[in-house]
């Protein structure tokens, strides 16, 4: 763990947001309570920035251990906080109600900051829950609008499912262990032999608060349907919220690498989770809804290498998922100037499907190649470096459409990136497996097996889509893919009848329609 000199420092963080939201709350003019908001979130960065160096210094000093999870988190909390910070600035002038968006931004983010730095689970556990109310009120800026209202009410319902799940979780541990630190959980589970039911039974519960709080099918309906809310609130999912799930397991690696029931949980829901999610995002068209629908996937792809036992893999994907998304919203608007640039260039070479297809099922072994000979020359610099199978496969599919080209020069391209992306890859993959030290994870070997077989399925499907997309598959699987596979309308449906959903009124409409104007 990060010595406590350090951790003191990093409990200036909430201090600093809860510094500027006060304010926000107090009534200063909105221009004020803006600059007083991006001045606290500047701060927040140039603190961690300083701490990330001085704990670099000391562990290469061997002077202190440090808590690499929590202080990378906090390190994308504060650049991705200070930076839609000022985006929202911009982006919601002339809005009413901008103090009620300071004040909420702010407390999420400090919200945010506690679930990072903290080593009690009680503290993280009031923390995330305090979080998921400050984006209930996001969510809820135009609160005249009823699909906000649904979409609100729905995350509401998920995320308090999840708060039980983990409060029977804290309940079973402390009554076990003792203790609810981390650092004492560790080391609880260190002296046993093996883990009593009740331990069993609580790491289960907390992988099905990480299933809920992600977003996992078939509670995403919420993240799915988030474009109500403005634009930066999708991006602030990015920055430490919708992910969170994975952060609290990692931390929590010494006890879910002893617990298969979680493991399998996590691994069966993500799988399918990235499989189906992968589907329906093609038959999407709306910039936004796709890369809901792609960080749904994702957060299934964190939650099933949590599951494997890939640690650092999960760590290295949140914080890359997490800053490529959050730009991603932030610049959607420029998708549409590069659609028209690719619609007045289009590719002059003419492809047939089967070529096509042989193509891009041939990129697959090509892309996992490059992952192995980049696995090779890493274990050349350090013989300790060691990449599993499982994760050359992921990896390889991963990087694979970027061969998918039609033409020999952007081919050529492609296969340069590969190589490059393949390296960077495994050598940050290596960094992060030193940097964590995190415990061994004796996966059952029918998991792994399973997982390949989904991501196998999910290239193969997708590129046979691709190259027939007029096809007897695809005509068949289309009107289910773009329903969803119907899963977010029965949870709906089923949520609802438990508890409702109260509308707001519709205001009256500026140019009612008289009778016989209709077209």
């Amino acid at each position: 763990m990060i010595n406590p000199g350090i951790t003191a420092w990093l409990w200036l963080m909430p201090l600093a947001y809860a510094s500027a939201f006060v304010p926000a709350l107090a009534g200063v003019g909105e221009r004020h309570a803006w600059r007083i908001a991006k001045g606290s979130a500047a701060a927040v960065l140039g603190l961690v920035l300083s701490v990330l160096a001085v704990a670099a210094w000391e562990a290469r000093a061997g002077a202190a251990a440090i808590d690499a999870p929590g202080l990378a988190m906090a390190c994308l909390i504060g650049l991705l906080g200070w930076v839609i910070l000022c985006f929202s600035h911009r982006y919601l002038q002339g809005e009413p109600g901008q103090r009620g968006y300071i004040a909420a931004m702010l407390f999420t983010l400090a919200s945010v900051s506690v679930v990072c730095i903290t080593d009690h689970l009680g503290v993280l556990a009031l923390a995330w829950l305090s979080s998921s109310l400050g984006l209930h009120r996001l969510l809820m800026f135009y609160a005249d609008r009823p699909v906000a209202c649904v979409v609100a009410h729905k995350k509401f319902l998920a995320s308090r499912l999840a708060d039980v799940s983990l409060a029977l979780a804290l309940w079973l541990i402390h009554a076990e262990a003792g203790t609810l630190s981390m650092q004492g959980i560790a080391a609880h589970v260190d002296a046993s032999a093996s883990l009593a039911p009740g331990m069993h039974a609580a790491m289960a519960l907390v992988a099905l608060a990480a299933i809920f709080k992600s977003a996992q099918l078939p509670v995403h309906g919420w993240l799915i349907q988030v474009m109500e809310a403005p634009t930066p609130v999708s991006a602030l999912l990015h920055a430490g919220v919708v992910n969170l799930g994975g952060l609290v397991l990692i931390r929590l690696a010494a006890l879910l690498s002893a617990a298969p029931v979680a493991q399998a949980m996590l691994v069966v829901v993500g799988s399918l989770t990235a499989v189906l999610a992968g589907l329906v995002m093609m038959t999407r068209i709306s910039i936004k809804v796709r890369l809901a629908w792609s960080t749904c996937a994702q957060m299934g792809f964190m939650l099933l290498e949590c599951g494997l036992g890939l640690y650092e893999l999960a760590l290295l994907h949140l914080l890359a998922h997490s800053l490529y998304k959050a730009h991603a919203f932030l610049a959607a608007g420029e998708a549409v100037t590069h659609t028209r640039r690719r619609q007045l260039f289009p590719d002059s070479a003419a492809v047939s499907a089967p070529q096509r297809l042989a193509g891009r099922l041939a990129a697959a072994p090509l892309a996992m190649a490059a992952v192995w000979l980049s696995t090779t020359a890493w274990q050349a610099v350090s013989p300790h470096a060691q990449v599993p199978a499982i994760a050359v496969l992921i990896i390889g599919l991963g990087l694979a459409p970027l061969l998918w080209q039609d033409t020999l020069s952007r081919m050529l391209r492609g296969v340069l990136a590969v190589l490059l992306l393949a390296q960077l890859y495994v050598g940050w993959h290596l960094a992060f497996s030193a940097l964590l030290s995190l415990p061994d994870s004796q996966v059952a070997a029918p998991l792994v097996a399973w997982v390949a077989a989904c991501f196998v399925l999910l290239y193969g499907v997708q590129a046979w889509l691709l190259a027939f997309p007029g096809g007897r598959l695809s005509v068949a699987l289309y009107p289910w893919a773009y329903a969803g596979f119907y899963l977010d309308e029965r949870f709906t449906r089923l949520a609802f009848r438990i508890w409702p959903v109260q509308l707001p009124q519709r205001a009256p409409h500026p140019f009612p329609i008289v009778a016989g104007e209709q077209a």
